[in-house]
């Protein structure tokens, strides 16, 4: 007999015995739905808290995260801060030489050799007498003569231009900014290309240098063509502005 109360109590150790309304019972089946129960309301209690705590906190954290106008105004200049690159970091000159280049590279080319007395005709098209005008000019400031116009040759051949200078030199910033409205020659909504740096031609060089300005840390915006904005002119560069927020 003790030996049977033994197995017994070995056999029923692996149902607990709960406690239901005051009173104990071996039966495990009742013992495991009474468990879940209990459970399944603690977790519908857990769901109720948690979904009062979103409800509560979610609203508080976004209040805390809004910001005002101004100071999104701030986080707009201080992310077009961080994208703006150093001058130095800008594109550099173009190389030529007799064969196929972009016209209006070209014609600036032409534009700028007249200015030095070349006498060509600006067509765009960099032929034997370009070359041999590219090859003398080279040649009066001691470069390499090469017919190959690179940096030191392109340092040369510019003239800085401002409001109020006339020549070949403004003949080819008006037609750069010719080649970024879409407009060639005279046009109701371009330059007239005669040469003389006006108004309307000084308004163009200060809105293309404040547009390079929104991109270029410490870029000037003085309507001055020198050898900086020749550079981007001549590199095709053609800047967006920066919209206000």
């Amino acid at each position: 007999m003790t030996h049977a109360r033994c197995s017994t109590w070995n056999h029923q150790s692996h149902w607990p015995t709960p406690s239901i309304a005051g009173r104990s019972t071996g039966d495990p089946i009742s013992a495991n739905l009474h468990g879940l129960a209990s459970r399944t309301g603690y977790w519908l209690a857990g769901a109720l808290i948690l979904g009062l705590f979103l409800t509560l906190a979610v609203p508080a954290a976004a209040a805390r995260t809004a910001t005002s106008p101004t100071q999104q105004s701030r986080a707009s200049v201080q992310l077009a801060l961080s994208a703006a690159i150093p001058a130095a970091s800008l594109p550099t000159w173009p190389v030529l030489r007799q064969s196929s280049n972009p016209p209006v590279t070209v014609r600036s080319l032409q534009y700028l050799l007249n200015a030095h007395g070349a006498g060509l005709v600006v067509d765009g098209i960099f032929g034997p007498r370009t070359s041999t005008a590219v090859r003398e000019l080279q040649r009066a400031h001691g470069l390499v003569v090469d017919g190959i116009v690179g940096p030191r040759t392109w340092s040369a051949v510019i003239v800085t231009v401002r409001r109020g200078s006339v020549g070949p030199a403004v003949k080819a910033v008006q037609d750069q900014a010719n080649s970024r409205i879409g407009a060639s020659g005279t046009t109701s909504h371009g330059l007239v290309v005669d040469g003389t740096f006006g108004p309307r031609t000084d308004d163009w060089v200060n809105d293309f240098q404040a547009a390079i300005a929104g991109h270029v840390l410490d870029y000037p915006v003085d309507g001055i063509v020198g050898p900086l904005t020749w550079s981007l002119l001549i590199t095709g560069e053609n800047p967006q502005p920066l919209q206000n927020e």
